[in-house]
């Protein structure tokens, strides 16, 4: 654990229960995300790549079109 996780939880357990439970649930939710974006992005990059391909033989092939200019 690092130096600045045991601070913050050191302080936590300073709060009411209540609160403490209510950061609790907080952090577990912000985890949970964390680990479904990674589920979805370790499946998702031989799509990507898939369509990344289709669109470059889209564009050699002259079928695509700009939609607004840099310059």
């Amino acid at each position: 654990m690092t130096e600045l996780l045991e601070q913050a939880i050191a302080r936590l357990k300073m709060l009411p229960a209540s609160q403490q439970d209510a950061i609790a649930r907080t952090i577990l939710e912000e985890l949970e995300d964390e680990m479904q974006w990674d589920d979805a992005f370790a499946h998702s990059h031989d799509v990507l790549a898939k369509l990344a391909a289709e669109a470059m033989t889209e564009y050699r092939a002259g079928k695509t079109l700009e939609l607004f200019s840099m310059a």
